[in-house]
């Protein structure tokens, strides 16, 4: 309490903890209070709104401009249920490096494991907040919270109505889709796209393997997300590689009736492996390419008795994906195939072990 008194220029990380703690309601109200920016890792999707206006969006490796700015130039980084994991802390020695650290987790083992940290509290992200409200008062932040939002919350990307982009396929998600759809994702581009460019509103909205980089996870994930959300669209988000993994889980898809909708964001590559050829490893690729071993995944689909579509222009997006609802209020499965580009790539990027800020691509 003293520590944010003492603060001119606060931030927040809303991490997993928040959401496995149901802490969402809590948090929300400890970011009005002090009247900070908050910016949010891979798993801390819903324990903040994507939407509200004191979130920068997504922190690390391809976190957003705010968010990588704000922890450069923040004077005290408050950190509630996150490990500071080698995607967000690239740099531990520099991470943060303007700014006394406060880490809250119920995991003594996190405590000053990658980080050191200048305070921490060790317990559920639900208690220690409502602990912490009782003893703060108001605060206001304005000239440094106008710092931070100048910066980019989100990628802006040259759009074309002849080329299909992520960012299009995932707009179009968000125009036709209800907002409280619960998505579910496998590991690589698709998953950071998704991530960034969906803006979750609750805690389990967003289902993914996180650190565990699990391919074909997603469509597991939402087969059970729907099992126990029966009223809610369910979107699986993959990638053609991941898909492959355990796309045949189709299979109970169609059996049980579970009408979950997979878009597959195909570039005929494991994208994220070759991202990183293509700007660390001087384009040396090595078996990242699947271009003559890619199968048919509307003919994959519909041999479960699935319909699915392909899709190669903008202009078939919102189509496909009123289709696909409608098939889905039927109780059946759906597969959109989206045909990109192998050279699309998840901006911004801070290579492995640099500084927060020194961006590949932004």
């Amino acid at each position: 309490v003293e520590m944010i008194a003492e603060s001119e220029k606060p931030m927040l990380i809303c991490g997993g903890g928040v959401v496995r703690s149901r802490a969402h309601e809590e948090f929300r109200q400890f970011v009005r209070r002090i009247d900070a920016p908050v910016a949010i890792t891979v798993m801390g999707g819903g324990g903040v709104s994507g939407r509200d206006v004191m979130t920068t969006g997504m922190i690390g490796m391809h976190g957003s401009v705010a968010s990588n700015m704000a922890c450069d130039n923040c004077d005290l980084l408050i950190a509630v249920g996150c490990r500071f994991s080698d995607r967000v802390a690239l740099k531990p020695e520099t991470f943060a490096h303007q700014a006394k650290i406060v880490h809250i987790d119920i995991d003594r083992a996190e405590i000053n494991k990658n980080v050191q940290t200048d305070h921490h509290i060790i317990g559920d992200a639900k208690q220690v907040l409502n602990l912490l409200l009782e003893r703060l008062p108001q605060y206001e932040h304005k000239e440094w919270k106008d710092f931070v939002l100048s910066f980019p919350r989100e990628t802006e990307y040259g759009e074309s109505e002849s080329v299909l982009t992520p960012k299009q396929v995932l707009s179009a998600i968000a125009r036709k889709c209800p907002q409280d759809s619960i998505v579910a994702t496998d590991v690589g581009q698709h998953q950071m796209w998704a991530i960034q460019h969906l803006h979750f509103d609750y805690p389990g909205q967003l289902l993914t393997s996180g650190g565990f980089g699990t391919m074909g996870f997603g469509l597991g994930a939402a087969i059970g997300a729907k099992q126990g959300n029966p009223d809610k669209t369910v979107i699986h988000i993959t990638g053609d590689g991941c898909f492959r993994m355990n796309g045949n889980e189709l299979a109970t898809v169609a059996y049980y009736g579970l009408p979950v909708i997979t878009v597959i964001f195909n570039n005929r590559n494991l994208g994220m492996v070759r991202q990183w050829q293509s700007l660390i490893y001087d384009h040396r690729y090595s078996q990242t390419s699947l271009e003559n071993r890619s199968p048919d995944f509307v003919k994959f689909a519909d041999a479960f008795g699935l319909k699915g579509r392909r899709v190669t222009q903008p202009s078939e997006l919102e189509e496909a994906i009123t289709e696909a609802l409608a098939e889905s209020a039927q109780g059946r499965g759906y597969v959109i195939d989206c045909a990109i580009n192998a050279d699309e790539m998840v901006h911004p990027m801070v290579n492995g072990g640099h500084h927060i800020t020194e961006f590949l691509l932004s």
